[in-house]
This record gives C-alpha cells, sequence and structure tokens, in this order.
C-alpha cells in the first residue's frame, strides 16, 4: 500500500468511516448493503469537501478481510483508504498521526474514546462523530440555500414580488 503525502501547510481531517456510519442518523435506517452504505458515505464527504479548506482522509476498517493488501485512492476530492488485513482504522490512523509529526492542524472523526484520547497524545484533536455529521449537515444545508438562492435568480419569474406574479397572472388569464 502506498503512502500517503502530507503538506506542511495544509489542514486534514481523518475520518473512520464505519465510526461514521455507525453513529450518523442518516444511516441507522439504512437498511441496504454495507458498500452502498460507504458509498453513500464517500458522496457525502466528497460534496463536503468543497465547503471545507480541511484535506479529508476517510479511512474504513480492512482489519477481517482476508489476504487485503488495502488500498489509498483519491475519489474525487477526498482520499479513500482501506487499511490491509489486521489494521483497524484506529491503527492507521495512528500511525498517520505519528508520521506527520505535530506541526499541523489534524482532527480525527470517531466517538471510540480510546482513539480519541490517543489522538490528543499525539498532537491531534477531536470531533465526535454526531458533533462531525452537525458540522457536515451545516454545510451541506448552506450548499442548498446557495443553490436555491441562485435558481430564484436564474427564473426571471421567481425574482419578482408576488404582487407583480399575480398581475402578470391575471393578465395572461385574460389575454387568453
Amino acid at each position: 500500500m502506498k503512502q500517503l503525502k502530507y503538506r506542511l501547510n495544509n489542514q486534514y481531517i481523518f475520518v473512520d468511516g464505519y465510526n461514521i456510519i455507525n453513529s450518523w442518523d442518516v444511516f441507522k435506517s439504512d437498511t441496504s448493503p454495507l458498500e452502498d452504505q460507504r458509498d453513500k458515505l464517500i458522496d457525502i464527504l466528497t460534496e463536503y469537501a468543497h465547503m471545507t479548506s480541511e484535506k479529508i482522509i476517510l479511512v474504513f476498517d480492512g482489519y477481517m478481510v482476508k489476504k487485503s493488501p488495502g488500498t489509498i485512492y483519491q475519489h474525487k476530492s477526498i482520499i479513500v483508504v482501506y487499511t490491509k488485513e489486521f489494521e483497524t482504522a484506529d491503527h492507521f490512523i495512528e500511525k498517520e498521526l505519528d508520521r506527520m509529526g505535530r506541526v499541523r492542524r489534524i482532527r480525527v472523526a470517531t466517538s471510540d474514546n480510546i482513539e480519541q484520547q490517543i489522538i490528543l497524545s499525539r498532537g491531534g484533536s477531536r470531533i465526535s462523530a454526531r458533533e462531525f455529521e452537525i458540522e457536515v449537515e451545516r454545510s451541506l444545508n448552506k450548499i442548498q440555500k446557495k443553490i436555491k438562492h441562485l435558481n430564484k435568480f436564474s427564473d426571471p419569474i421567481g425574482s419578482l414580488d408576488e404582487d407583480l406574479k399575480k398581475k402578470l397572472e391575471n393578465l395572461k388569464k385574460n389575454i387568453k
């Protein structure tokens, strides 16, 4: 498995994928296969990446996958990691924090209490799965509001006040 490269001035957030899937409300009633839920999380974080200055590294356990060599790949604006056999996401994140050192701003999204303590001792900061869910939802809501606002002005009728719209509708009916 290739190694990730980090830049000194970048900000990073490691996301423990299965911890998030098991914690977020959007996945609690989701009965779709785990692969689909992973893809959904990847899509959510890809959209969120447009609203944050942090580089997102999404890590999934490959711990129980027989003979998995692990894989790291770029998916649009995020990095997705599947750890190798016998390596948990927690262990991968800890190892990467050690490699990075304390010279960068690093956050880790997980609700694993032991992992949170390790993160803090290694110079990172933690954000719980619930806090991260709220942060992501707020950012995605901002995107939706901006889209709605832009669409309002791309529709010439939508940008008119209500009184004028009614007058135009009446005029249209009278013409018919």
